[in-house]
């Protein structure tokens, strides 16, 4: 069978294999700087802080400017006013560059409270400040409204009673994606989830079984054009005893990670092998050693459906 038809068939017989949704969770801390930790700190007080760079002032305060590389010369406190130059709306809410009075560099943050087909370019906001303030982030500046009563006024340079910068903030950063199989991945993982099938492509040149399967053989870039099941057993080539967390383990330390051609294969699939401790790895899961698949109670179209492999007892 063609690579195309078997393609079809994987579509045709689970449509939802055509993309794994993922997330990436990065938890990191952020250090604003000097400049940009004053500002974070002042908007608690409800002041928004600018900085000097020559004839350019910037909100947020920054420790250089973005487009002459000017250090700051001081700071200036300005109006919690402006005018939007541009804005984007999605389901979350509305996005604006808002150019605050007295300042040469616009502002993006949130702008919240008008509604909808009320806001063009050219609309005066004013600061919305929030309720529950934590002194230690940009959203203590709710975003920008309606501008009602406020007023304005010219920049005040060097305010007085600044507060200490913000030296670190402990922030979390998520993305939600979809990650695409495509058609050699997508049909691997439908043969997994409702057959226990492993398949790979084979070359249309050398004949070698490529796992897990792709477009062009890696050893002689011919394009590997038919499907061929390999078997769920295999000889172990390498392998590793991790100790070491990080981020995204499946497992807590210690366990075995090797690299197995599987039978009728020509190249190595990562997993896991179970069901032996460190100690004992070192010697019976080395390069050489049987393993077999160790299947899942769970069928979720993915290499995870292999609990790990298990050794196989000579």
């Amino acid at each position: 069978m063609t690579l195309t038809d078997t393609t079809e068939v994987a579509r045709s017989s689970a449509e939802n294999m055509h993309y794994m949704p993922a997330q990436l969770t990065i938890p990191y801390t952020l250090t604003p700087g000097q400049a940009t930790g004053i500002f974070i700190a002042e908007l608690v007080n409800k002041r928004l802080l600018g900085s000097r760079h020559g004839d350019e002032i910037i909100v947020p305060a920054q420790d250089f400017s973005g487009s002459t590389g000017e250090p700051a010369s001081g700071f200036v406190e300005v109006a919690p006013v402006g005018e939007v130059q541009a804005f984007t709306t999605n389901a979350k809410g509305t996005l604006g560059l808002v150019l605050i009075d007295g300042t040469t560099t616009p502002f993006l943050h949130k702008l919240v409270g008008f509604e909808p087909g009320s806001l063009e370019i050219g609309t005066r906001v004013a600061a919305i400040w929030s309720e529950s303030p934590t002194g230690n982030s940009v959203l203590d500046l709710a975003g920008f409204g309606p501008i009602g009563e406020a007023g304005t006024f010219e920049p005040k340079s060097d305010p007085e009673g600044l507060a200490e910068p913000i030296e670190q903030i402990d922030y979390t950063m998520t993305l939600d994606f979809k990650h695409a199989y495509g058609a050699y991945y997508g049909t691997l993982f439908d043969g997994v989830e409702t057959g226990r099938r492993i398949r790979g492509s084979k070359c249309s040149k050398c004949r070698r079984v490529l796992l897990p399967p792709r477009a062009v053989c890696d050893s002689c870039f011919a394009p590997a054009t038919e499907w061929a099941d390999v078997a769920d057993t295999g000889t172990i080539q390498a392998s590793s005893v991790v100790h070491i967390e990080f981020l995204g383990q499946r497992k807590q330390p210690p366990y075995v990670y090797a690299e197995i051609v599987l039978d009728g294969a020509s190249t190595r699939l990562i997993h896991i092998v179970g069901d032996v401790d460190a100690e004992r790895a070192k010697t019976a899961a080395a390069p050489g050693a049987r393993v077999r698949a160790v299947w899942s109670d769970q069928h979720t179209g993915s290499l995870g459906d292999i609990e790990h492999f298990e050794l196989i007892e000579e």
